[in-house]
């Protein structure tokens, strides 16, 4: 049976990436909060760390919107279930608003146009004047399905220059719903993948100043207007089963291990898992209680030294692994599974040691993209040539990988030039690789993941019997 949902929505989008909009979107999520309004975030694309900001910024879990990585029919209904009792949803776009995979798979307009909302476009109008319109209508032109309903104006030199480019908009009637002045002491903390996620640093503070900035220079009554006129989203009326949590697993998540989509987990609970939250830099052992672990994504080489000397921890999921328990590690928790990591000042630290092979850090980015990759042997996500969806992004490379018989995973398939290669690692009770995945989008490996360790857990038991 389908029903029909308001719920008022907005696409913050951008000419290009570096536009700023990560940073006005923050923005505009706590000033909203600061307003007394419930505000839902969500970001466009593959991406960990800005929900991190979005999260903090407006109080409430930042969700991901991605028709790679999660089947295109699921959309709304993701959107419309993590936005039930929010008064406003704020979207933040990826790259540049046509910029996506391959054929615009999962852009900011496919998915503008999806959800039925309009779009306003951040551009940077440093040295620009007239341009600026130009820039705006093209934008405006390109696809007449999107509703591109305006523009913010960042990084304004002066009064003049606002003044200038507001009367060239006026020009081809495109409205103007924030004009920021140029301040070099308003940005996110950077690192090499990126923004420094929220959790490390003094991103609260940040993130207040931000506010401060865009509730004066944004037209936050405009933009709440314009999202009201999004309209009806009709998604299907189900009801959630009351499924029995019979095993745990556990989650690894500090500053060193911090990339998981919320719904990714939250699928992983609706097949009956219960989620234990455990720190590798922090604690001495993993959970007792655990039929399983995860490692996500994020940044052991940042913590290497921490992660290294914490051995007690290291010993724990050591013995884990000789009970044969299933663990699955991904990016940043496949190197941390490895037997080390080489920084990038060349020095070497001690990981965990279950995968023979290392890690070596890298100047330049190695890859970001969408992949598909297939299952080389049976393992604990699935069977042999089962495909799964997902997406590559890292610094580090899998070195040291000299036997001929070395057990890899997968083979991934580049979406944007087919580019084919082995990757990974999977043995008995383990599968790691630089493979970043969403189990709502990959409902039958969650599904075969879990019956994994129920399977685990029962051996258990009946060897105690």
């Amino acid at each position: 049976m389908m029903k029909k949902v308001n719920i008022p929505r907005v696409v913050i989008a951008a000419t290009q990436s570096s536009s700023g909009k990560t940073t006005v979107v923050t923005g505009i999520l706590r000033a909203l909060k600061n307003k007394g309004l419930n505000v839902q975030p969500y970001k466009v694309g593959p991406d960990y760390i800005d929900p991190s900001y979005h999260g903090m910024a407006a109080g409430r879990k930042g969700h991901n919107l991605d028709t790679w990585l999660v089947d295109e029919s699921v959309i709304n209904d993701l959107f419309v279930q993590e936005s039930k009792d929010a008064d406003i949803a704020i979207i933040e776009g990826v790259m540049g608003l046509y910029d996506g995979g391959k054929n615009g798979v999962s852009s900011t307009a496919q998915l503008a146009k999806k959800l039925n909302a309009p779009v306003i476009l951040v551009i940077n109008v440093q040295s620009m004047g007239d341009s600026a319109a130009a820039i705006a209508l093209g934008f405006k032109l390109y696809d007449s399905d999107v509703n591109l309903a305006g523009v913010i104006l960042n990084k304004l030199g002066s009064p003049t220059h606002k003044a200038l480019i507001e009367e060239a908009m006026k020009k081809i009637n495109v409205p103007v719903y924030g004009a920021i002045f140029r301040d070099d002491n308003v940005h996110m903390p950077e690192r090499h993948l990126g923004l420094t996620p929220a959790g490390e640093n003094n991103a609260r503070e940040v993130i207040e100043k931000i506010s401060e900035k865009i509730a004066q220079e944004v037209y936050l009554d405009e933009i709440i207007e314009l999202a009201k006129t999004a309209p009806a989203i009709e998604v299907e009326e189900f009801e959630a089963e009351n499924i029995k949590k019979d095993i745990t697993i556990g989650i690894a998540q500090d500053k060193a291990f911090s990339f998981y989509y919320p719904a990714s987990l939250a699928q992983l609970e609706n097949l009956g898992a219960k989620l234990k939250f455990f720190s590798p830099l922090e604690d001495e052992a993993i959970p007792v209680d655990v039929d399983a672990l995860i490692f996500g994504g994020g940044f052991p080489e940042v913590f290497a030294q921490e992660l290294m000397q914490n051995t007690s921890m290291i010993k724990s999921i050591r013995k884990a692994n000789e009970r044969k328990m299933p663990i699955y590690a991904e990016c940043g928790g496949f190197m941390y599974l490895m037997q080390g990591i080489y920084d990038f000042e060349q020095r070497f630290y001690e990981m965990v040691g279950l995968i023979p092979a290392k890690a070596q850090m890298n100047k330049k980015l190695q890859t970001v993209g969408y992949v598909k990759a297939k299952i080389l042997q049976d393992n604990i996500l699935g069977k042999q040539n089962d495909e799964i969806k997902g997406h590559e992004f890292h610094f580090s490379t899998q070195i040291d990988v000299q036997d001929e018989s070395f057990p890899w995973a997968f083979e991934f398939t580049k979406m944007r030039n087919n580019m084919k290669y082995k990757a990974g690692y999977a043995k008995d009770n383990i599968v790691g690789s630089y493979l970043h995945l969403h189990f709502l989008g990959s409902k039958q490996n969650a599904k075969y993941f879990v019956e994994k360790i129920r399977a685990y857990k029962k051996s258990l038991e009946m060897e105690e019997n």
